[in-house]
Protein backbone atom coordinates (compact mmCIF):
# COMPACT_ATOMS: atom_id res chain seq x y z
CA UNK A 1 0.00 0.00 0.00
CA UNK A 2 1.05 3.58 -0.58
CA UNK A 3 0.05 6.04 2.15
CA UNK A 4 -2.85 3.77 3.06
CA UNK A 5 -4.09 3.20 -0.52
CA UNK A 6 -3.96 -0.03 -2.48
CA UNK A 7 -1.94 0.29 -5.65
CA UNK A 8 -1.74 -1.62 -8.94
CA UNK A 9 0.84 -1.09 -11.67
CA UNK A 10 -0.27 -1.97 -15.21
CA UNK A 11 2.40 -2.82 -17.78
CA UNK A 12 1.52 -3.40 -21.46
CA UNK A 13 4.27 -5.43 -23.10
CA UNK A 14 5.09 -6.66 -26.60
CA UNK A 15 8.37 -8.52 -27.10
CA UNK A 16 10.07 -6.97 -24.07
CA UNK A 17 11.81 -10.08 -22.68
CA UNK A 18 15.12 -8.22 -22.46
CA UNK A 19 13.88 -5.18 -20.56
CA UNK A 20 10.90 -6.47 -18.54
CA UNK A 21 12.97 -8.15 -15.79
CA UNK A 22 14.80 -4.87 -15.17
CA UNK A 23 11.52 -2.96 -14.98
CA UNK A 24 10.00 -5.44 -12.53
CA UNK A 25 13.08 -5.31 -10.30
CA UNK A 26 12.76 -1.51 -10.05
CA UNK A 27 9.12 -1.53 -8.95
CA UNK A 28 8.93 -0.42 -5.29
CA UNK A 29 7.88 -2.92 -2.61
CA UNK A 30 4.84 -0.82 -1.63
CA UNK A 31 3.07 -1.87 -4.88
CA UNK A 32 0.29 -4.34 -4.06
CA UNK A 33 -0.05 -5.87 -7.51
CA UNK A 34 1.63 -5.72 -10.90
CA UNK A 35 -0.45 -6.68 -13.93
CA UNK A 36 1.62 -7.37 -17.05
CA UNK A 37 -0.41 -7.71 -20.24
CA UNK A 38 1.45 -9.53 -22.98
CA UNK A 39 0.24 -8.32 -26.37
CA UNK A 40 1.15 -11.35 -28.45
CA UNK A 41 4.90 -11.56 -27.81
CA UNK A 42 7.05 -14.21 -29.47
CA UNK A 43 10.16 -13.82 -27.31
CA UNK A 44 9.04 -15.23 -23.97
CA UNK A 45 7.77 -11.99 -22.43
CA UNK A 46 4.65 -13.68 -21.05
CA UNK A 47 6.65 -16.52 -19.50
CA UNK A 48 8.99 -14.05 -17.79
CA UNK A 49 6.04 -12.16 -16.29
CA UNK A 50 4.28 -15.37 -15.26
CA UNK A 51 7.37 -16.76 -13.52
CA UNK A 52 7.19 -14.05 -10.80
CA UNK A 53 10.95 -14.36 -10.50
CA UNK A 54 11.49 -10.60 -10.49
CA UNK A 55 8.53 -9.40 -8.40
CA UNK A 56 6.38 -11.44 -5.98
CA UNK A 57 3.01 -9.88 -6.86
CA UNK A 58 2.91 -10.15 -10.66
CA UNK A 59 -0.17 -11.29 -12.55
CA UNK A 60 0.44 -12.08 -16.22
CA UNK A 61 -2.47 -11.80 -18.68
CA UNK A 62 -2.66 -12.02 -22.46
CA UNK A 63 -4.35 -9.85 -25.09
CA UNK A 64 -3.86 -11.14 -28.62
CA UNK A 65 -5.57 -8.18 -30.28
CA UNK A 66 -2.57 -6.02 -31.06
CA UNK A 67 -2.43 -2.44 -29.88
CA UNK A 68 -1.08 -0.47 -26.93
CA UNK A 69 -4.57 0.50 -25.84
CA UNK A 70 -5.80 -3.07 -26.19
CA UNK A 71 -3.13 -4.24 -23.76
CA UNK A 72 -3.94 -1.46 -21.29
CA UNK A 73 -7.66 -2.26 -21.41
CA UNK A 74 -7.01 -5.95 -20.80
CA UNK A 75 -4.77 -5.13 -17.84
CA UNK A 76 -7.48 -2.84 -16.45
CA UNK A 77 -10.00 -5.68 -16.63
CA UNK A 78 -7.86 -7.60 -14.11
CA UNK A 79 -8.08 -4.86 -11.45
CA UNK A 80 -9.84 -5.79 -8.23
CA UNK A 81 -10.08 -3.40 -5.26
CA UNK A 82 -7.10 -1.12 -5.92
CA UNK A 83 -7.49 2.59 -5.17
CA UNK A 84 -4.66 3.89 -7.35
CA UNK A 85 -3.41 2.77 -10.76
CA UNK A 86 -0.03 3.41 -12.39
CA UNK A 87 0.62 2.84 -16.09
CA UNK A 88 4.22 1.94 -16.87
CA UNK A 89 5.89 0.84 -20.11
CA UNK A 90 7.91 -2.37 -20.21
CA UNK A 91 10.93 -0.96 -22.04
CA UNK A 92 12.79 0.43 -19.02
CA UNK A 93 12.80 4.04 -20.24
CA UNK A 94 11.01 5.35 -17.17
CA UNK A 95 12.33 5.11 -13.63
CA UNK A 96 9.83 2.81 -11.93
CA UNK A 97 11.53 3.31 -8.59
CA UNK A 98 10.42 6.96 -8.66
CA UNK A 99 6.69 6.29 -9.00
CA UNK A 100 6.09 7.68 -5.51
CA UNK A 101 6.60 11.12 -7.04
CA UNK A 102 3.64 10.42 -9.35
CA UNK A 103 1.49 9.09 -6.52
CA UNK A 104 1.98 11.89 -4.00
CA UNK A 105 -0.09 14.43 -5.97
CA UNK A 106 -3.01 11.95 -6.03
CA UNK A 107 -2.92 11.64 -2.26
CA UNK A 108 -2.79 15.43 -2.08
CA UNK A 109 -5.95 15.93 -4.16
CA UNK A 110 -5.18 15.33 -7.85
CA UNK A 111 -7.07 12.76 -9.92
CA UNK A 112 -4.44 12.21 -12.61
CA UNK A 113 -0.68 12.76 -12.48
CA UNK A 114 1.48 12.66 -15.59
CA UNK A 115 5.23 12.41 -15.94
CA UNK A 116 7.07 15.06 -17.93
CA UNK A 117 10.10 13.66 -19.75
CA UNK A 118 11.40 16.97 -21.09
CA UNK A 119 12.44 18.74 -17.87
CA UNK A 120 15.07 19.35 -16.81
CA UNK A 121 16.55 17.68 -19.91
CA UNK A 122 15.64 14.75 -22.12
CA UNK A 123 18.32 12.08 -22.11
CA UNK A 124 20.12 12.11 -25.49
CA UNK A 125 18.64 9.49 -27.81
CA UNK A 126 15.72 8.64 -25.52
CA UNK A 127 13.23 9.88 -28.14
CA UNK A 128 13.74 10.38 -31.87
CA UNK A 129 13.41 13.86 -33.36
CA UNK A 130 10.10 12.96 -35.08
CA UNK A 131 8.77 11.73 -31.71
CA UNK A 132 9.80 14.96 -30.01
CA UNK A 133 8.20 17.04 -32.78
CA UNK A 134 4.98 15.00 -32.72
CA UNK A 135 4.76 15.28 -28.95
CA UNK A 136 5.21 19.05 -29.02
CA UNK A 137 2.62 19.39 -31.79
CA UNK A 138 0.10 17.31 -29.87
CA UNK A 139 0.39 19.29 -26.64
CA UNK A 140 0.20 22.54 -28.64
CA UNK A 141 -3.05 21.39 -30.25
CA UNK A 142 -4.50 20.51 -26.86
CA UNK A 143 -3.56 23.94 -25.52
CA UNK A 144 -5.18 25.67 -28.51
CA UNK A 145 -8.34 23.56 -28.43
CA UNK A 146 -8.84 23.06 -24.67
CA UNK A 147 -6.79 25.86 -23.15
CA UNK A 148 -4.78 23.53 -20.92
CA UNK A 149 -1.01 23.22 -21.12
CA UNK A 150 0.18 19.64 -20.95
CA UNK A 151 3.92 19.34 -21.03
CA UNK A 152 4.15 15.77 -22.33
CA UNK A 153 2.24 12.69 -23.46
CA UNK A 154 4.45 10.43 -21.36
CA UNK A 155 2.95 6.97 -20.76
CA UNK A 156 4.22 6.82 -17.15
CA UNK A 157 1.19 8.12 -15.24
CA UNK A 158 -0.86 7.58 -12.10
CA UNK A 159 -4.62 7.91 -11.70
CA UNK A 160 -7.25 7.39 -9.06
CA UNK A 161 -9.25 4.25 -9.81
CA UNK A 162 -12.53 6.15 -9.56
CA UNK A 163 -11.30 8.78 -12.03
CA UNK A 164 -10.07 6.13 -14.46
CA UNK A 165 -13.49 4.48 -14.49
CA UNK A 166 -15.13 7.83 -15.28
CA UNK A 167 -13.05 8.16 -18.46
CA UNK A 168 -14.50 5.05 -20.17
CA UNK A 169 -11.27 4.45 -22.07
CA UNK A 170 -11.69 2.83 -25.50
CA UNK A 171 -8.75 3.49 -27.83
CA UNK A 172 -6.99 0.28 -28.84
CA UNK A 173 -3.80 1.74 -30.29
CA UNK A 174 -1.35 4.59 -29.73
CA UNK A 175 -4.16 7.09 -29.22
CA UNK A 176 -4.58 5.72 -25.69
CA UNK A 177 -2.42 8.25 -23.85
CA UNK A 178 -3.89 11.34 -25.48
CA UNK A 179 -7.41 9.92 -25.20
CA UNK A 180 -6.93 9.79 -21.44
CA UNK A 181 -5.61 13.34 -21.35
CA UNK A 182 -8.35 15.01 -23.37
CA UNK A 183 -11.08 13.00 -21.64
CA UNK A 184 -9.61 14.08 -18.31
CA UNK A 185 -10.07 17.70 -19.38
CA UNK A 186 -13.63 17.09 -20.53
CA UNK A 187 -14.40 15.34 -17.24
CA UNK A 188 -12.98 18.21 -15.17
CA UNK A 189 -10.37 16.02 -13.47
CA UNK A 190 -7.73 17.64 -11.29
CA UNK A 191 -4.49 17.16 -13.21
CA UNK A 192 -0.92 17.27 -11.90
CA UNK A 193 2.36 17.01 -13.80
CA UNK A 194 5.74 16.13 -12.36
CA UNK A 195 9.20 16.21 -13.89
CA UNK A 196 10.80 12.77 -13.98
CA UNK A 197 13.97 11.56 -15.70
CA UNK A 198 13.66 9.50 -18.86
CA UNK A 199 16.26 7.37 -20.62
CA UNK A 200 16.72 5.15 -23.66
CA UNK A 201 15.05 1.75 -23.57
CA UNK A 202 16.85 -0.98 -21.62
CA UNK A 203 16.69 -3.48 -24.47
CA UNK A 204 14.68 -4.71 -27.41
CA UNK A 205 13.26 -2.63 -30.23
CA UNK A 206 10.80 0.26 -30.05
CA UNK A 207 7.39 -0.36 -31.60
CA UNK A 208 7.24 3.32 -32.59
CA UNK A 209 10.70 4.80 -33.11
CA UNK A 210 12.09 1.51 -34.45
CA UNK A 211 10.84 2.48 -37.92
CA UNK A 212 9.98 5.75 -39.63
CA UNK A 213 6.58 4.39 -40.63
CA UNK A 214 5.91 3.52 -36.99
CA UNK A 215 6.61 7.09 -35.90
CA UNK A 216 4.36 8.48 -38.66
CA UNK A 217 1.49 6.08 -37.87
CA UNK A 218 1.62 6.87 -34.17
CA UNK A 219 1.80 10.61 -34.81
CA UNK A 220 -1.15 10.58 -37.20
CA UNK A 221 -3.19 8.52 -34.76
CA UNK A 222 -2.49 10.91 -31.87
CA UNK A 223 -3.36 14.03 -33.87
CA UNK A 224 -6.50 12.38 -35.28
CA UNK A 225 -7.59 11.41 -31.76
CA UNK A 226 -7.21 14.98 -30.51
CA UNK A 227 -9.28 16.38 -33.37
CA UNK A 228 -11.92 13.65 -33.15
CA UNK A 229 -12.54 14.22 -29.44
CA UNK A 230 -12.67 17.99 -29.89
CA UNK A 231 -15.28 17.65 -32.63
CA UNK A 232 -17.26 15.13 -30.57
CA UNK A 233 -17.27 17.45 -27.57
CA UNK A 234 -18.42 20.40 -29.67
CA UNK A 235 -21.23 18.35 -31.18
CA UNK A 236 -22.33 17.20 -27.73
CA UNK A 237 -22.31 20.76 -26.37
CA UNK A 238 -22.76 23.21 -29.28
CA UNK A 239 -22.20 26.91 -28.59
CA UNK A 240 -25.32 28.92 -27.83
Amino acid sequence: MYRGKKLAVLIPALNEAESLPLVLKDIPPFVDRVIVCDNGSTDGTFEIAASQAHHPNVLAVREMRRGYGSACLKAMSALTDEDLVVFLDADGSDHAELMGRLLDPLLDGADLCLSNRFTPRLHPGALSLPQVFGNKLAVLLVRLLWGFEYRDLGPFRAVRRTALERLSMRDATFGWTIEMQVKALDAGLRIAQVDLPYRGRAGGKSKISGTFSGVVRAGVKIIATILAYRVAMDLADPPH
